[in-house]
């Protein structure tokens, strides 16, 4: 059964690999001020105190703006801080496990690369949104699987949000909203542009009638 969850649609934000947790606070306040819908916590670059001191400043960040936390790969860190949910990779764990530690109510994602059968299983065991990708060649992770637009319509029968990513931006994303995401995930085609609230209303824009 999919769990319910209000519907969510624009710009699923992640944080960049940033080791200075004032800065990373510092770059993504505007952000949420400009009206990011989502922002998951992501850092591969810091040790797991560090990644706890950084995930517990966004999340009262994020509280303050009204915009719900959601941790990557780190159910127990999304616990510790009181975050809406966590992300969970292929390898991250269960999620099923995940939805029994934060409760009914908590935001639980998957990654569904390419396979529609990744996104059934995860919304079985209770995922409450699935994300699908790489659609593009992606300048933060390395893409072995590349997703195809047409899977985004083939999921709108598991009744939860879709999530595109890698690789997108404002010119290429638009035909992934007509095909069927709810969210476009996006890390450095915002935070490594020169102006990044700009760069996120340029995918905002991507959900509006043309």
């Amino acid at each position: 059964m999919p769990h319910p969850m209000p519907a969510a649609r624009g710009v699923y934000l992640i944080t960049p690999d940033e080791t200075d947790t004032a800065r990373l606070l510092e770059r993504t306040r505007p952000l949420l001020a400009a009206g990011a819908t989502w922002l998951q916590y992501r850092n591969k670059a810091v040790d797991a105190a560090t990644a706890h001191e950084q995930a517990q400043a966004l999340q009262a960040l994020c509280a303050a703006a009204g915009v719900p936390l959601i941790v990557n790969d780190d159910a127990a860190l999304a616990a510790a801080i009181g975050a809406a949910g966590v992300h969970l990779g292929e390898d991250d764990g269960d999620i099923a496990a995940a939805r029994a530690l934060l409760g009914a109510d908590a935001i639980v994602g998957a990654s569904c690369y390419d396979q529609i059968g990744l996104a059934q299983r995860a919304v079985a065991a209770g995922a409450s949104y699935v994300a699908f990708g790489a659609f593009f060649p992606s300048r933060s992770k390395a893409t072995t699987r590349r997703a195809h637009p047409s899977l985004l319509g083939e999921a709108a029968a598991l009744g939860v949000p879709r999530v595109a990513i890698g690789g997108l931006t404002a010119d290429n994303a638009a035909p992934l909203v007509a095909a069927g995401a709810d969210l476009l995930a996006v890390i450095s085609g915002v935070y490594a542009a020169a102006d990044p609230v700009a760069a996120l209303r340029g995918y905002q824009a991507c959900f509006s009638p043309r």
